[in-house]
């Protein structure tokens, strides 16, 4: 049960607090990137989760999984609102449901009287908002079995996936091992590079989808994720993209009833 001080306004930094999670040894840009579309009236704070000889490993997550609620026990202590979790496979990780999380976040949010949601899950949930059933998955840096994970997950969810691929698959990288030693950062032209052919190659789908949380640098070297880039590539498709990004910031804004300070694509342009 969250602490009854936090009942009070007065006794809260902000008016809106919003705390935001991520898998271990990854300096995460997913709370800077919120707080830039954000009011002002927000207030972010992090706390990555700590596995001692982390390699990414679905077992490692799987093995760990426990320690999203001590997350979320965590900030709801410390007076978030809202909670965010960044890592998108592990809502597949333990061979888990779409109806599995959804039981997993709700159990959380009411023992903590705060909300949860994970960013595989908002991928579902931002699809299911748009409307669509025909989808392409654009797995970017994924490992093969994270990129298998995640299309039985939104499969499993009841989508039409005509398509799913990584870097690799796109042609775009020789090797996984290429792709890993970016370490999730890529060239700027890699973001436009990836979705143009995943649309080639399913120009039936509705949407495309983008698991993960991409970093591709821009010419100045600062990294942008899919949201920064969100509209031009919307445009440049023709598609709806639902990442897993502008999906989870799309669930926060929705559970906080705030809208983005400006425009970044189709999902979160359903804020009002």
């Amino acid at each position: 049960m969250k602490p009854k001080r936090w009942k009070d306004a007065a006794n809260k930094l902000f008016p809106y607090q919003v705390g935001f999670t991520s898998p271990p040894h990854d300096f995460d840009a997913a709370p800077t990137d919120f707080l830039r579309i954000a009011p002002d009236t927000v207030g972010i704070h992090g706390r990555m989760l700590h596995v001692p000889h982390y390699s990414h490993e679905l077992k490692q997550r799987a093995d760990n999984f426990q320690l999203l609620e001590e997350f979320v026990h965590c900030m709801s202590n410390n007076g978030a609102d809202v909670l965010g979790q960044v890592g998108t496979n592990w809502v597949h990780c333990n061979g888990t449901t779409p109806d599995d999380i959804a039981t997993f976040c709700d159990r959380l949010s009411d023992s903590y009287e705060t909300p949860f949601h994970m960013a595989g899950m908002c991928l579902v949930e931002g699809l299911r908002e748009l409307n669509v059933e025909k989808i392409a998955l654009n797995s970017v840096y994924y490992w093969p079995d994270w990129r298998d994970g995640i299309a039985r997950f939104l499969t499993q969810a009841g989508f039409d996936l005509i398509y799913a691929g990584n870097f690799v698959d796109l042609g775009l990288y020789p090797t996984q091992q290429d792709v890993n030693d970016r370490h999730w950062i890529f060239p700027g032209e890699m973001a436009e590079k990836s979705m143009l052919r995943v649309a080639e190659l399913a120009p039936q789908a509705e949407a495309i989808v983008v698991n993960g949380m991409p970093n591709f640098r821009r010419s100045d070297g600062q990294p942008q994720r899919i949201v920064s880039v969100q509209t031009q590539l919307e445009a440049l498709t023709g598609k709806p993209i639902v990442s897993s990004d502008s999906a989870l910031y799309w669930r926060i804004f929705k559970t906080l009833g705030l809208v983005p300070t400006q425009p970044h694509g189709c999902l979160l342009s359903k804020l009002t």
